[in-house]
């Protein structure tokens, strides 16, 4: 199966989120050169039939009366615009991405699919590499979050390297003091 990639973003007005955002970053960051904010949250999913896909763009991934969808690709301004999108890291629990793959398998009463969620900014004005490397601090926490990548990937598994065999530690309880302290020296323990 295919992935699917829809943007959904709230109707002109309809925005909070983006207007106080814009008014963070000009009053806070100072960036006078931020015309507009909008913010757009983009759906990655796989391991979906297209009609159970189709149903849920409407019932679980947007709300029809104030949203606006797009499948694949979103307008952008024809201004000057930079595109920033967020994710949370590998391992970091996406409460968005599991809600709304919970919510599909309810819907149609099918297998969960894979969901990636990705908050994706589009600030207007003429920015500068200053001006974005200081909204990218403001947005993103390190601690949680990441940019992601706007290309579309070719599949939502995540392959992840097996973790190297942790040393197992034997005959240290037959140790005097001496024998103890060295290795806790030796392996940078801080035990007593």
């Amino acid at each position: 199966m295919s992935v699917y990639r829809i943007f959904v973003e709230k109707r002109p007005g309809l925005s909070p989120e983006a207007e106080s955002l814009l008014g963070d970053l000009r009053g806070f960051l100072g960036i006078g050169a931020l015309a507009g904010v909008r913010i757009l949250n983009r759906y990655d999913v796989e391991n979906i039939d297209p009609a159970v896909y189709e149903r849920a763009k409407r019932i679980v991934f947007s709300e029809p009366q104030v949203d606006e969808i797009w499948d694949e690709t979103f307008p952008q301004p024809r201004t000057l615009h930079s595109l920033l999108a967020m994710e949370a890291l590998p391992g970091q629990f996406d409460q968005r991405s599991d809600s709304c793959a919970q919510c599909v398998q309810l819907m149609a009463g099918v297998e969960r699919p894979l969901v990636r969620y990705a908050k994706v900014y589009v600030l207007e004005g003429a920015l500068s590499g200053e001006d974005l490397e200081k909204i990218k601090g403001y947005l993103i926490n390190p601690v949680e979050s990441r940019e992601a990548s706007m290309d579309k990937p070719a599949t939502l598994v995540r392959e992840q390297a097996a973790p190297p065999m942790v040393e197992a530690l034997t005959g240290f309880t037959g140790l005097d003091g001496a024998g103890l302290a060295a290795l806790l020296d030796k392996l940078g323990l801080a035990m007593d």
